[in-house]
């Protein structure tokens, strides 16, 4: 089987996976629905899992030209600022501001700094767990020049030869005069393992001391609560729309690239480039997505229109970095987006925190109220505290900590003890009150 055949096997069994994950999600959304039959039920799926007339553009596949096993390869790939990546512009990445990727990041550093001038790291290394065993035998990089997102990835074919690799991309980076770095998970692994890599060959990587920006943390913050899961592949299919499977789980490829230089047989690699690629697709694209959503509502960018649910998340990463004010704005837009169940729970005991702290106590006494019955320990405690302490309403304060002391029993053994001294004291108030009314 030559090359080319090779690409096509691996195209087809790519789209056959993806056909049927996506016709196992959507049986899943239908058989919900109580009151449809099950033929009802198959002529739905059918419909809306037919192929489509038109195809959605696709990244082209890195191929390994030649057949022929090479100790290092670079492979390189373009994509022009007009492209898309699932429903996402490549070129939003350039709009984003130094701004939204310092609150992305948690680093002031990136304040005066765009994507222009960022690189996006990706390794495909020998081993999951890290360690001065393992070696990266695919570095991945995307940035932005000549108004094209590129990639490029640079290819160990042969271990005894990672110390010129090593000093290629030492090249390259200085070359290129990188201001940030953008990866996901980047800060606990691919980071320090490439320059540990550098260190033991006494080289020094240009990358260090870099703006970082590892979205693996903003996107916990702003989807975790969404989405079953925040693996990156998983997030291109719900934020991005993005048509990729998992074309390769991330534990197969050490043992790949093992019996790739055990055998030479480059077929082993081409999935592992074309996932490379991926994520750094998809790592360009989750970014652009997350930045979106701290930016006013574009009417000719309805693409990247936030939901409720994102909109929570939003408020959450802005909390997390000491964005008070404008978190419990996002949480009041979340709650006006008709956020519902846990969530909105979830949203407005954080708001009513936030009224707490800002000393807007009528705000915060209405969402106590409302949210009793959903939180009575919390809310009851809140109450309490407030009614003793701020309106001197020492009869309502020890009916609510006696509402407390019921729900804490058996529940929160700190709780129950809280509730119990809180009553005891009130009891003394209520009863020194009493005595000092009979003495006039």
């Amino acid at each position: 089987m030559d090359q080319a055949d090779r690409l096509r096997l691996l195209k087809k069994e790519r789209a056959s996976r993806t056909k049927t994950a996506r016709i196992s999600r959507t049986w899943l959304d239908i058989d919900k629905d109580p009151g449809v039959t099950t033929k009802e039920k198959l002529e739905r799926l059918i419909s809306l899992t037919r192929s489509p007339s038109a195809k959605k553009e696709r990244p082209a596949v890195p191929s390994l030209d030649g057949g022929k096993k090479k100790p290092l390869e670079v492979f390189e790939n373009s994509f022009n600022l007009s492209s898309r990546y699932g429903k996402i512009p490549v070129a939003a990445g350039l709009d984003i501001s130094g701004e939204s990727l310092a609150l992305l990041s948690r680093d002031r550093s990136f304040a005066d700094l765009d994507l222009s001038t960022a690189l996006f790291l990706d390794l495909e290394t020998t081993g999951l767990s890290g360690g001065v065993g393992v070696v990266p035998f695919l570095v991945g990089l995307g940035y932005f020049r000549d108004d094209h997102f590129q990639v490029k990835q640079f290819f160990l074919g042969d271990l005894a030869e990672e110390r010129n690799l090593l000093r290629e991309l030492g090249q390259f980076f200085s070359q290129m005069d990188f201001r940030s770095l953008v990866t996901f998970n980047g800060k606990a692994f691919d980071l320090p393992l490439l320059e540990t890599r550098f260190i033991l060959h006494r080289e020094t990587l240009p990358l260090c001391g870099l703006p970082h920006l590892d979205f693996l943390f903003s996107a916990r913050s702003l989807w975790s609560h969404k989405h079953e899961s925040c693996r990156l592949y998983h997030l291109a299919q719900q934020i991005l729309e993005a048509d990729r499977e998992e074309d390769i789980p991330s534990a197969e490829i050490p043992d790949r690239y093992f019996e790739f230089l055990r055998t030479g047989d480059l077929s082993l690699i081409e999935p592992i480039l074309y996932h490379n690629q991926e994520d750094l697709l998809s790592l360009l694209g989750v970014v652009i997505s997350g930045a979106a959503l701290f930016v006013e509502h574009d009417p000719d960018n309805s693409e990247i229109e936030a939901d409720a649910m994102d909109l929570f998340g939003a408020a959450r990463l802005l909390e997390r970095t000491g964005q008070s004010e404008k978190s419990a704005l996002f949480m009041r837009r979340a709650l006006e987006g008709r956020l519902s169940g846990e969530i909105a729970f979830l949203a407005k005991m954080k708001l009513a925190s936030h009224f707490k702290r800002s000393g807007d106590w009528t705000q915060a006494v209405s969402l106590w109220e409302e949210m009793t019955a959903f939180s009575p320990l919390t809310c009851c405690r809140e109450l309490a505290i407030y009614y003793e302490h701020r309106e001197r309403d020492y009869e309502k304060a020890r009916q609510l900590a006696a509402e407390g002391l019921t729900a804490a029993a058996g529940a929160s053994k700190n709780l129950e003890k809280d509730f119990s001294h809180r009553l005891e004291r009130l009891q003394r108030k209520l009863e020194g009150g009493k005595r000092g009314e009979k003495g006039r």
